[in-house]
């Protein structure tokens, strides 16, 4: 389905949502065209800044097979049951009718560097002077043995927020009491790196209150993590003797499972598990590799404009990207996508283009009201994006400070999702 301002205002939305994806054609009246796959904290603001910036003057094309967006960010709240599924959900319908984006809902199945042109599942091909590519993390094959996608409804990731999520905390609901939820952590670099040790406090959560007899066991490949002080501590203050967590140190790098027996091996010793929540190694989006702009498994950019390496025409945003000391996380994919935006902007029509500047803060919630944060600055050099100076929550903070960090978070993700969807 194609949506822009005309056909989204005339038929409205739950009429335009029945109709199938037409042909879409080049841009009319020699505008630039600008191509961005993947809605997400990227792609969406990436989306929106080009469009109003340029104010009408380049054809934005924006490509996402969801008709609803779930942030990956704040899901886990909803796991813990702070929030609803539905206030992480979020539609494309202000990009279309007030900021003039065509939103196509198909996937991106090619990309033809030579020829500048995105052909889509449906059939379609869209030509593009500019292409952003921000289409978030896929997982690496074999990265947990004994689990790969096929699994995934019996050992969710829910690393992509939505239906996984729903089926994570629907698991978690019906554990019997005194059973064993495990959680196979992630190796370095992967999104959100405090979002596994968030998870495991919201599961923390659900289980004191419904099952508190019930363990937590997380099988680490890392020896460290982000924010771990304030997370052990937190697991000390409000789940004591729950949750065990096994590092790199103690066998956690060395992890199997079975889905079909429901059974986790760390270093070598079996155990029966309830709920299995794995997470494996990342990568780009697949869509990167079809364009043929990863080195291994990320796409390296070009901090100052946000271009790919190897292709200059194509820019690669968030979690799919490798471009130095930012972490990968959605305040990251929203502040490279206004950087990427300026960029294009200045390329295509000649608006004035400044220096980059990048921000990224992740908070996590601990407990009810007991929120933490971590958050930096960055700026471009020609070799990175480099941190220039950053912040954290410190251990044994009093509890009105940990609550104005949560609800700090609370309006840092209404902000951000206006920024993003308008």
């Amino acid at each position: 389905m194609t949506l822009n301002r005309r056909t989204f205002i005339g038929a409205g939305a739950a009429a335009a949502a029945t109709l199938s994806a037409p042909m879409v054609m080049g841009a009319s009246h020699g505008k630039p065209r600008v191509v961005v796959i993947g809605g997400g904290a990227g792609g969406a603001t990436a989306a929106r800044y080009i469009a109003k910036g340029s104010k009408g003057a380049i054809d934005v094309t924006l490509v996402e097979p969801s008709r609803s967006y779930y942030t990956c960010f704040f899901s886990n709240l909803y796991i813990g049951g702070f929030r609803e599924l539905s206030s992480i959900a979020h539609s494309y319908g202000t990009l279309a009718a007030k900021f003039g984006v065509n939103v196509v809902h198909d996937w991106a199945v090619g990309i033809d560097r030579d020829a500048k042109m995105v052909t889509l599942a449906g059939g379609a091909k869209l030509p593009y002077d500019r292409l952003v590519l921000s289409p978030g993390i896929d997982f690496v094959d074999g990265a947990v043995p004994g689990w790969d996608v096929s699994a995934q409804n019996k050992m969710p990731h829910a690393y992509k927020a939505g239906s996984q999520s729903e089926l994570l905390k629907a698991q978690i609901e019906a554990m019997p009491q005194g059973g064993t939820f495990a959680m196979v952590a992630p190796p370095n670099p992967y999104r959100c790196p405090p979002g596994p040790y968030e998870r495991v406090s919201m599961v923390a959560h659900v289980l004191k209150e419904t099952n508190p007899t019930a363990k937590i066991i997380v099988a680490d490949p890392k020896p460290k993590f982000s924010k771990m002080a304030l997370f052990q501590e937190g697991w000390a203050n409000h789940y004591e003797g729950m949750i065990d967590w096994v590092g790199s140190d103690f066998g956690g790098d060395n992890v199997e499972v079975n889905a079909d027996d429901m059974t986790v091996s760390i270093d070598g010793e079996v155990t029966k598990v309830d709920v299995c929540n794995v997470i494996p190694a990342m990568k780009a989006g697949r869509i990167c590799e079809m364009a043929g702009v990863t080195e291994g498994n990320w796409a390296p950019v070009i901090g100052h404009t946000m271009q790919s390496r190897l292709d200059e025409n194509i820019h690669v945003l968030g979690d799919a990207c490798s471009q130095g000391d930012m972490p990968k996380s959605g305040f990251s994919a929203n502040s490279q996508a206004k950087v990427a935006a300026m960029a294009i902007r200045g390329a295509l029509t000649g608006s004035k283009v400044f220096p980059a500047k990048f921000s990224n803060t992740c908070w996590s919630l601990i407990d009810t009201n007991d929120g933490v944060k971590v958050g930096a600055t960055y700026e471009a050099t020609d070799e990175k994006i480099a941190k220039v100076d950053g912040f954290i929550s410190k251990t044994g903070e009093d509890a009105d400070l940990r609550k104005a960090t949560f609800e700090e978070s609370v309006g840092w993700y209404a902000g951000i999702t206006s920024d993003m969807f308008g």
